[in-house]
């Protein structure tokens, strides 16, 4: 795989696996927990298979892009990605957490 292989991996892999990540909280508490309109389960219905989907062709992108076997820029900025998701899903941990013991 060539530079700009991983780099359209990489641009396209990081925005894939970070926003559908970012999302998913609000969506949860403003769609499922406590609903803000008439339909907004079913709009939880058909929002939250897509913010999976996006997640894991994010992941598996940038997953990808991590293991070419030579270390560089590309891979620094992949690998941050990736802990930038890390933290993301563990304040995400934490905040159901805390919703759950609040219900």
């Amino acid at each position: 795989m060539d530079w700009k292989e991983r780099q359209k991996m990489l641009f396209l892999g990081a925005p894939l696996a970070i926003v559908p990540a970012l999302a998913f909280l609000p969506a949860l508490t403003g769609l499922v927990l406590t609903p803000v309109f008439r339909h907004s389960r079913l709009v939880a219905g058909i929002l939250f298979p897509m913010l999976g989907v996006c997640e894991v062709l994010g992941l598996v992108r940038l997953a990808r892009c991590c293991v070419s076997g030579r270390f560089d820029l590309l891979t620094t900025y992949a690998f941050s990605a990736l802990l930038v998701l890390l933290v993301i899903a563990t304040y995400t941990g934490l905040f159901l957490a805390a919703i759950a013991g609040r219900m």
